[in-house]
């Protein structure tokens, strides 16, 4: 698997396919908080010059606050994908990996082009002395599957009695803080955070590292100077220090009119989290293909033509827009 990944929203691609401006689509494919907030006004210096220690430093005093993970001080990252970049460079290249599947597919990737042996696995008996490094992404990407503190915390510390990493990867967690890993401080533990995916903002590529200084510190100096643009900063600041609450209100509230629009068109909903719906039909890509018709885009999978994922909608009319859609699919 070392070839590209499919990955959501590719509305320009789309859109050449099968007609219309990109700007008029529905993008569904991605799992995306659709109601960003209103963005802080950033201070010309945040343009004018390189992003210094103390706005990084806020940004990421913001993101200690926000995901509670106390004495460890997440790491500004441009984009979690830049930390998985980096993630063979801690392993030995004589053990193996192991991944929790099916998942977010660039971890594979990422590994097996850097030569190392992946196992595929679903169950935490299945992990043992071989493997390094071991991946879960919690909640789960694409079937919203969910993983205790409890079982992570026994798997974090069996790894550690045979030098084993924990990456638990939590890009949707943040409507769901229960189950975070943030605050553990075992020393083999590493937590992504995504700043993107809640706050609807995927565009400036920023997320968070949770893991012990030694190993935020080796990731920096990887990373090598202003990784992170001062713009990014200073947003991240701002937002994580504000009102999550409401938001995550908001992404409840916009999680249940999909649930809504899917039920009502019979479509099974096989697994979810609050920004993404996966669902399960026998005729899943030329459901994918109508849609794209009406110019919606949903995200299809190469490795199971029966699923297929829906993001949140923005809005009551695109909640109609869908349901229409899906309603001329139905008669057909």
């Amino acid at each position: 698997m070392t070839g590209p990944v499919l990955h959501g929203g590719g509305v320009f691609q789309a859109a050449q396919v099968y007609g219309g401006k990109p700007a008029d689509w529905l993008d569904l494919s991605t799992g995306l908080n659709p109601r960003p907030p209103v963005l802080p006004l950033i201070a010309d210096r945040a343009w004018h010059r390189l992003p210094d220690s103390e706005l990084e430093m806020a940004a990421r005093e913001a993101a200690r606050c926000s995901y509670g993970s106390g004495r460890r001080l997440p790491l500004a990252v441009p984009g979690t994908q830049s930390a998985i970049q980096l993630l063979p460079r801690l392993a030995d290249p004589k053990r193996r990996i192991a991944i929790f599947e099916p998942t977010y597919g660039e971890y594979r990737r990422v590994f097996e082009l850097a030569g190392f042996a992946v196992d595929c696995v679903t169950s935490p008996t299945e992990v043992d002395e071989r493997h390094m490094v071991v991946i879960i992404v919690n909640p789960n990407n694409p079937d919203g599957r969910l993983y205790s503190v409890e079982e992570l915390s026994e798997l974090s510390a069996r790894l550690a009695s045979f030098g084993g990493y924990l990456v638990i990867d939590e890009a949707f967690a943040d409507n769901e803080p229960a189950i975070s890993m943030a605050g553990h401080s075992a020393s083999n533990l590493i937590v992504f955070r995504s700043f993107g995916k809640f706050f609807g903002l995927a565009g400036i590529r920023l997320g968070f590292v949770i893991a012990d200084d030694r190993i935020t510190q080796q990731l920096a100096a990887w990373l090598g100077p202003w990784p992170v643009s001062g713009p990014a900063l200073s947003v991240a600041a701002e937002l994580l220090s504000g009102d999550t609450d409401r938001l995550r209100r908001q992404i409840e509230e916009r999680s249940k009119a999909i649930v809504d629009v899917l039920t009502s068109a019979n479509l099974q909903i096989e697994g979810a989290t609050p920004l993404f719906k996966l669902v399960r039909h026998e005729e899943a890509l030329s459901l994918h293909t109508h849609l794209c018709r009406h110019h919606i885009l949903t995200r299809k999978f190469d490795y199971d033509h029966q699923w297929l994922r829906f993001g949140l909608t923005p809005d009551a009319a695109a909640d109609e827009r869908l349901k229409l859609a899906l309603d001329t699919w139905r008669s057909k």
